[in-house]
């Protein structure tokens, strides 16, 4: 694709919305700031609580609250009750997506007390955790012991259920994998009533692969055992500029961290973390990281950035300066690095709070920031729900490496938003085929940052209103989230599901396996207890009745055509 000339579009007639959207700031200011600020530090005195009690006691509540889960399903009437899901509120999740199907009837159950980090192993380099623990809670803990999980995805809110269920990425992820992929070891109350721990070489391997990806419609998750890495005070940050076309700029991605010599394994040639902002068609700065000592980040010379403080400009502002002033070099503390993103909520943060990049605002009320995601989508209303939904996108690409550059090219031509974030990952190829998998024969054409048990993908994250509706332009976001869905299926790429997606069913068994999904759930009775992630993925309200349909025909024919 090489014409990146937008389509013409006629102007839009605004409405009350647009209003009410225009001067949501002031609501934010006034309540929803206020209200998040209390809401985490409730939260937090909540972990520190959970923090001071011994292994044995937070074991034996984990056991307590399992067994409460157990008794809660086994009085569930199938005939009667409906689908189980959990009894969060549909707005509570991070995600766009507005979780439209707990607005029919379901059967709850209560895993809101499953929020406690079990036990740090040192000797194993495991994390056990429940899956309501989120990046903030886990990495407070852990960096002090100079120790972190393999991928911490960058907003504090993220919750370790919510990652390997749906999707989790990180500037680590060109070595470790998805999020998922770091996660050594299961534990799943089946749709029985059954508690097991599957791991990849254990009788429950099937369900093990299958978990990823599946939303929580296999079983539900109680903990995890997730790989740790060691590190080290401080992430040594190299700001490199580039200018060029959009294919340009992303071979300068390709480049920051895929040796063209094929080398990908050498750690003298590929850094700890990786990633790249396009801010327009023809700039884009990538950021390299690698540990570093309290002692380096010190010498004399060395710069030290303490990006976490509140009156600091946000990070992809001070990232684009680099634009201006060339290539430079600074330390950041790790944990602060860690969560660079979540201030600003990227560069969402901008379109809440349009002057909340100010100097005055960050250093008057910076500290109250960022507005818990919650607390917005729970006041925002239908209206305004529905014009997120249409003029403003926040979705994820999943593209193999070397289609970095068409997919830029497509983003700019059909939704011309920026910045566009970029984060690589590997894809790894699996002893057996699960719900998103690498290109088949991958591994014959040794493509740059490809590998022969791992396929190099990137994340092209698209966060933001389009050009379009900013210039004040008729935009259909779902028309153009629909071209989006048919360009990755096409190019063998991936959405994850946390987005509002418009695929029908069909083109959603396109885009991913079944195979092993729909084995693993009429294996272990997933079918007729829980939702199938198609239909909790879905858009638009689901009744009972429609969902149950649906599940039957699944056990009277095959899942969907797949192509």
């Amino acid at each position: 694709m090489s014409d990146l000339r937008a389509p013409l579009r006629p102007k839009r007639k605004k409405g009350v919305v647009d209003f009410l959207v225009q001067f949501r700031w002031i609501f934010v200011i006034f309540f929803v700031l206020p209200f998040s600020a209390l809401y985490y530090f409730l939260i937090y005195l909540g972990d520190v609580r959970s923090e001071m009690k011994s292994y044995k006691q937070r074991q034996k509540e984990h056991d307590e609250n399992v067994k409460k889960v157990v008794k809660r399903l086994k009085q569930r009437n199938p005939k009667k009750d409906g689908l189980v899901c959990t009894a969060r509120k549909p707005w509570i999740a991070v995600g766009m997506r507005n979780v439209d199907y707990k607005r029919a009837r379901h059967y709850e159950v209560d895993l809101s007390a499953f929020r406690n980090i079990l036990e740090i192993d040192k000797e194993r380099m495991i994390a056990r955790v429940e899956p309501l623990v989120n990046m903030g809670q886990i990495t407070r803990v852990t960096v002090p012991m100079n120790l972190s999980l393999a991928v911490v995805a960058e907003l504090d809110d993220l919750t370790v259920g919510g990652l390997i269920n749906g999707y989790g990425i990180e500037g680590s992820s060109h070595i470790y994998g998805l999020f998922s992929d770091t996660v050594v070891a299961y534990e799943i109350v089946l749709a029985d009533g059954r508690v097991v721990r599957a791991t990849k070489d254990n009788e429950y391997s099937d369900l093990f692969y299958a978990i990823p990806w599946s939303q929580g419609t296999l079983g539900f998750l109680v903990a995890a055992e997730i790989k740790l890495i060691p590190v080290k005070e401080y992430m040594r940050l190299t700001y490199t500029p580039v200018v060029g076309n959009l294919q340009d700029l992303a071979q300068g991605y390709m480049d920051s961290f895929a040796p063209r010599d094929g080398d990908q394994d050498n750690s003298e040639k590929v850094p700890d973390f990786v990633e790249g902002m396009v801010y327009s068609p023809t700039e884009g700065v990538f950021m390299t990281g690698r540990y570093a000592s309290k002692e380096e980040a010190k010498k004399k010379g060395n710069k030290i950035n303490n990006v976490g403080w509140w009156f600091k400009p946000w990070f992809y502002q001070h990232a684009q300066t680099a634009l201006k002033k060339g290539e430079f070099v600074e330390y950041i503390p790790t944990r602060e690095y860690y969560h660079r993103h979540t201030r600003c909520l990227y560069w969402e943060g901008k379109l809440i709070l349009p002057f909340g990049d100010q100097w005055w605002f960050r250093f008057l009320l910076g500290w109250l920031m960022p507005p818990k995601v919650s607390l917005l989508k729970a006041t925002q209303g239908e209206s305004i729900r529905n014009y997120y939904h249409e003029m403003h996108v926040i979705q994820d690409m999943l593209v193999p490496l070397y289609k970095v550059g068409d997919a830029l090219e497509w983003v700019h031509h059909e939704m011309e938003i920026y910045p566009i974030w970029l984060c690589p990952h590997r894809l790894f190829k699996l002893p057996v085929k699960t719900m998103v998998y690498p290109e088949p024969g991958f591994e014959q054409h040794h493509r740059q940052g490809d590998t022969p048990y791992a396929q190099m993908f990137t994340d092209v994250g698209v966060y933001y209103a389009p050009g379009p509706v900013l210039r004040g332009e008729v935009f259909d976001g779902a028309e153009a989230v629909r071209k989006m869905e048919q360009w990755l299926i096409k190019n063998h790429s991936f959405q994850p599901q946390y987005a509002v997606s418009e695929l029908n069913e069909k083109d959603f068994w396109r885009m991913f396996d079944a195979d092993l999904y729909e084995h693993v759930r009429r294996k272990y009775g997933a079918v007729g207890t829980f939702m199938s992630v198609y239909y909790k993925s879905k858009k638009g309200r689901k009744t009972e009745k429609e969902v149950q349909e649906a599940e039957q025909a699944h056990l009277e024919t095959a899942y969907a055509e797949a192509d």
